[in-house]
């Protein structure tokens, strides 16, 4: 029977932090091999959970095969600031497909998303996202959908800065992910974004191939045209990936929990609990979003990527809460 164990952050820093020599941290490597992250506690924490879970001499040593760790996406691993960016896309296609569905400028729900209101769509919370990321979504394979998705990404830019979707990932955590993988670890998404809109780009960006993506999924038909079988997407959720679902969706796709987990936000309160609460050594880190010159502050009021229970209850779980402001020494990869 698997016994759950919670730590104060105190304690939880002791037992990755306090019996390992000061060496253990380089050991794999002359370079510091997390350059974007200022030292702090949870810099420290991720380099002595790596040591002790992959080094032979440590008696928390975890075989590769068993060696999982799962990541959020939006506002994690890339900005989620002013909406996230798959609304964004679904957004704008949306709009393509207007003249087609001209009954769409009645719709109460598609109102502030072909206003390109981007605040209101935000305030009208995941009901009226949902809604236009369905119908954008709707009546395509999904091989015809991971194009559309690329074609955008590559045009798209960000409201605030003026780059493209994929120059705004987080440059601490591309290393994090790089970092793990160096030590075997499968390094897998969990997000609350969909399953084939992460797929189309995710293991070029990140490295994450198609079957590490862990993501809400649409209802889909199966059809054969002109003698080729597909595979066809509703505008009907299957099933949402956020909260609770995350955790029961980690289990079911990858067989066990996670040793580490990563997020940012109150979605992934029972992934990061699921992960943390296992037998043996675990790590459970927030990122926080409190700089608002080089990104967004936001957390307990906000309606894209609220984080205030974890925020709350981060040091009695033993996770440890990462300040982008204070721990990260650049946010986006050109940044000095």
């Amino acid at each position: 029977m698997l016994q759950s164990r919670t730590f104060s952050r105190r304690s939880f820093a002791a037992l990755l932090l306090g019996a390992v020599p000061a060496a253990g941290l380089m050991a794999q490597t002359s370079a510091d091999p997390l350059p974007s992250w200022r030292d702090s506690v949870t810099k420290r924490a991720i380099l002595e959970f790596l040591w002790k879970t992959t080094s032979s001499e440590s008696s928390n040593y975890v075989p590769p095969s068993e060696r999982d760790v799962v990541f959020d996406n939006d506002g994690t691993l890339w900005i989620e600031q002013p909406v996230y960016p798959e609304v964004a896309f679904a957004v704008d296609r949306l709009k393509a497909l207007l003249p087609q569905h001209p009954e769409w400028q009645d719709r109460e729900v598609f109102q502030a998303a072909l206003a390109g209101d981007m605040t209101a769509l935000a305030k009208g919370g995941l009901h009226t996202m949902g809604a236009v990321a369905l119908a954008s979504h709707a009546d395509t394979t999904p091989d015809a959908f991971h194009g559309l998705v690329s074609k955008w990404l590559i045009a798209a830019r960000h409201p605030r800065f003026n780059r493209p979707y994929t120059a705004c990932i987080y440059q601490p955590m591309l290393e994090v992910l790089a970092l793990f993988r160096s030590h075997d670890y499968r390094t897998c998404i969990v997000t609350g974004g969909t399953t084939e809109f992460l797929r189309s780009w995710a293991q070029n960006v990140y490295g994450v191939p198609p079957e590490q993506v862990i993501g809400t999924t649409v209802k889909s038909n199966y059809l054969l045209q002109g003698g080729r079988a597909e595979v066809v997407q509703l505008a009907e959720i299957a099933d949402f990936n956020e909260g609770a679902n995350k955790a029961v969706n980690i289990s079911r796709v990858l067989g066990r929990r996670p040793l580490a987990a990563f997020g940012n936000s109150d979605g992934d309160y029972q992934m990061l609990q699921f992960t943390t609460t296992g037998p043996g050594i675990r790590l459970g880190v927030l990122i926080h979003h409190d700089d608002g010159e080089r990104e967004y502050a936001y957390d307990r009021d906000t309606n894209i990527g609220r984080l205030d229970r974890g925020l709350t209850d981060a040091a009695a779980n033993g996770w440890f809460v990462t300040s982008m402001k204070d721990h990260w020494s650049r946010i986006f990869a050109d940044q000095s």
